[in-house]
């Protein structure tokens, strides 16, 4: 089951965003043993735009949460999430995981005010 909430935004970033997405996507199935559900939505705060994605499933353990965005880490190519890491920095959109291991992963990816707009 997946749940988007994202309609009717735009956000300045690379042609690739929506690989950024697939890989997130992705990795949940691959490695989130017990997922379910996939949730996708979108929190405003005065630093910018925060876009969540969540799952479900296993998580990240504490001591991978950083390094999972580094090359070469994982068990398929290990290039999934540092390619995403990469992706979004080109237009200084960041990333971090801070899920609750047993809980499920969560990503968020902070657009920085000014790089979003919302359409009617």
């Amino acid at each position: 089951m997946g749940i988007i909430d994202l309609e009717n935004t735009e956000i300045y970033a690379d042609p690739l965003l929506e690989k950024v997405f697939y890989n997130l996507v992705d990795n949940a199935i691959r490695y989130g043993e017990t997922i379910t559900t996939v949730n996708i939505q979108f929190q405003i705060s005065d630093d910018g735009l925060f876009l969540i994605c969540e799952d479900d499933g296993a998580g990240v353990p504490p001591e991978e949460k950083t390094r999972i965005f580094e090359r070469g880490v994982g068990r398929n190519t290990g290039m999934g999430l540092f390619l995403t890491r990469e992706i979004l920095g080109i237009t200084g959109i960041t990333i971090v995981e801070n899920g609750v291991y047993g809980k499920g992963a969560r990503f968020e990816i902070k657009t920085p005010r000014g790089t979003f707009r919302f359409i009617r």
